[in-house]
């Protein structure tokens, strides 16, 4: 009977064995099964970036995917205004991709499947530049000529929106295509009051020592809208892509944070890495504007809490601007 008893105990232990690995394998399948969704996901993401500071913070990030250094895998492709980055997530081509904030919501209505902000990169570039030294802050641009890029973009309705708030109704805004030739009207009238995006604002500056910044536009913000920011950049996935990688998206918001955090407290080889990858022209340049360029990587629930309330302003400035809709809660990947 003791032998039975021995032989029914060992049977019961390796019962109870199999059935543990047979658990432990089905919560590994369903872990690994979400598929994709594992964070040691073996895709290249496909990531288009702006030439400007909306780029910055990712330029380390940059270096590490061309050297091997990451912890994902990515190849980045430079573009020069955002609406090419549209084509080409529109078009399937791109997966991530840096872009204005405004155009992030067109997105969201172009591409197949819609997008979804996955961290914001950039706060406020705008700064109000003048040599004239009456002009101190936005109230002293009434009755005057203010000269500025980024018409029917975020410049403009940032511009018009704090104009309005302040009751300032005697401002003329003559727009330009290339900061280029508002730094040849400053340069030939020192009266110029102007609106630039950084770098070029520090490149006005190291060009003509008369000038100066006169005010940024965010202190001018946080006097008349204190339940929000400018956000002048963000990160966008397609939705096709967030759903088969969520895994490898987590971990390029991550390797994006640690990126833009180095941005700042290496400055040295970040001015460095943004000349040769095209972002910034010059490197005494790059030095100087990248502490000024706004570079952040918001991300999780403070996506929506920073970035809802200025799309709600673009919005009520021109409905167009963000594709005519403010998107829905889904809009924001919390992670």
């Amino acid at each position: 009977m003791s032998i039975s008893r021995r032989s029914k105990k060992l049977v019961s232990t390796i019962a109870l064995a199999l059935i543990l690995v047979m658990v432990l394998g089905m919560v590994a399948g369903a872990l690994t099964g979400c598929g994709s969704s594992a964070a040691n996901d073996d895709v290249t993401i496909r990531v288009a970036a702006l030439k400007g500071p909306t780029t910055i913070g990712v330029a380390n990030l940059i270096e590490d995917a061309k050297n091997g250094d990451a912890e994902i895998k990515c190849d980045f492709e430079m573009y020069t205004q955002g609406s090419d980055i549209m084509a080409a997530m529109v078009a399937g081509n791109v997966d991530i991709g840096l872009v204005p904030s405004n155009v992030a919501c067109v997105m969201n209505s172009k591409v197949e499947g819609g997008v979804s902000v996955i961290d914001i990169n950039t706060l406020s570039v705008l700064n109000c530049v003048t040599a004239d030294e009456s002009v101190t802050s936005l109230a002293d641009l009434d009755g005057r000529t203010v000269y500025s890029t980024g018409q029917g973009a975020t410049p403009e309705y940032t511009l018009r929106y704090l104009l309005e708030k302040n009751g300032i109704n005697n401002c003329r805004v003559e727009f330009k295509s290339e900061p280029t030739e508002i730094v040849s009207i400053l340069a030939e009238d020192k009266t110029a009051v102007a609106v630039l995006p950084q770098p070029f604002v520090t490149a006005a500056c190291l060009q003509n020592g008369d000038l100066k910044v006169a005010f940024a536009f965010e202190d001018e913000w946080e006097k008349v809208n204190d339940s929000c920011k400018i956000v002048t950049g963000v990160t966008v996935v397609t939705n096709s892509f967030l759903k088969e990688h969520k895994g490898a998206v987590d971990a390029f918001i991550k390797a994006h944070k640690y990126s833009a955090e180095r941005a700042t407290s290496d400055l040295e080889k970040t001015a460095k890495l943004t000349v040769s990858q095209g972002i910034i022209a010059k490197e005494p340049l790059a030095k100087k504007a990248i502490p000024n360029c706004a570079v952040v990587c918001i991300s999780g629930k403070d996506i929506k809490k920073t970035l809802s309330g200025y799309l709600e302003v673009l919005f009520e400035q021109d409905p167009k601007s963000v594709g005519g809709a403010l998107p829905s809660d889904d809009f924001y990947y919390e992670g």
